[in-house]
């Protein structure tokens, strides 16, 4: 991958022209080309069928015109590689429906080569993205950081306060740091097959990690975190996202990731400071401000713009975008990014 590529330059801390722009969740539920996919094929068939993933993760480039791809996927296929059972609900989320409760049940979870041989879809995926794209774009690679993960695999749901999965980790908290290295080694060989079929970076989802307190944070997420990133980041520059976890961007930033994503419940400048400019920052538009008139959208973009500054920055939303975004706000979105002077 060549280093021109305006994202890739912008994570090596280059100086660039304009900021990169691509969009969390951009392959999907707002394109009425993914729809017309989802209507004929349930979700885990669309991420495990290397070709309709392929398409899926080209789709944005093609109509929205962002400055990189990142694989359609999902980050739950970890556990279904650790042979946790994992259904995906349209308009409900995911279930699992055994959730890992005792020591027997981490004991039992599929690691090593086998976990990682079932997910060879997703590095035929990546190869056959590859080769479509032709270097147009860099592709990002991902996974969910070994806290969200094992969230899910704790509270067998989608929750808003997670409380079991917490409770898990403050009442057996042995036991939930075996789970969390078992998650972390397999997230670890999982990225970096993703990074030997030809991911240009990649990007750690820490969902829920805004749940955990500060001092939570540095015991059940940040040294996970920090092994992924010392993992990867010297063959490919790491993305870490712990979205609402602003608290801990000091810290994140002795890491060796290349680039640290924030939402928007932070300002650039407190970001910038905090961070002291030593990572490459990522995020931080309200996804909900997608649904104001086009010329406000302009607008906001500029300031965020010009909050951060355009070098060491890339310009995406603050979590993922929504499915009831018009398409043509989307693209106002990206090309205000590329418009910028």
């Amino acid at each position: 991958m060549s280093k021109e590529h305006l994202f890739i330059k912008a994570l090596h801390g280059e100086k660039v022209e304009r900021p990169p722009v691509w969009m969390m969740r951009q392959a999907g539920r707002y394109l009425p080309e993914y729809i017309e996919l989802r209507n004929k094929y349930d979700f885990f068939t669309r991420v495990q069928t290397p070709e309709l993933a392929c398409k899926i993760t080209i789709q944005p480039v093609d109509i929205i015109g962002v400055d990189a791809a990142i694989l359609f996927s999902d980050i739950l296929v970890i556990p279904q590689a650790m042979g946790v059972e994992v259904q995906l609900l349209e308009h409900k989320g995911p279930i699992l429906p055994r959730t890992i409760t005792t020591e027997k049940d981490v004991n039992n979870l599929i690691v090593g080569d086998d976990a990682i041989g079932s997910l060879d879809y997703v590095s035929q995926a990546i190869k056959l993205i590859k080769k479509e794209l032709n270097n147009r774009v860099p592709l990002i690679g991902f996974a969910g950081a070994p806290f969200t993960i094992l969230c899910y695999l704790v509270e067998g749901k989608g929750s808003k306060n997670f409380d079991v999965a917490k409770q898990f980790c403050f009442s057996q908290p042995k036991l939930a740091h075996q789970l969390l290295n078992k998650i972390t080694d397999v997230t670890i060989s999982y990225l970096h097959e993703q990074v030997k079929s030809g991911a240009d970076a990649v990007q750690v989802f820490d969902s829920w990690s805004g749940l955990l307190s500060p001092n939570d944070f540095n015991e059940f997420s940040l040294p996970y975190l920090n092994k992924i990133s010392d993992s990867l980041s010297a063959h490919v520059p790491v993305i870490l996202f712990p979205k609402g976890s602003w608290y801990a961007l000091e810290e994140l930033s002795k890491s060796s990731a290349s680039s640290i994503g924030i939402d928007w419940c932070i300002t650039p400048e407190l970001a910038r400071s905090l961070t002291q400019n030593k990572k490459t920052l990522q995020g931080n538009f309200d996804p909900c401000k997608l649904l104001l008139p086009i010329p406000q959208i302009q607008k906001e973009v500029k300031e965020m713009i010009d909050a951060f500054g355009k070098d060491r920055y890339i310009a995406n939303l603050g979590h993922g975008i929504l499915p009831n975004i018009p398409v043509e706000n989307a693209k106002a979105f990206v090309e205000a990014v590329k418009n910028y002077r």
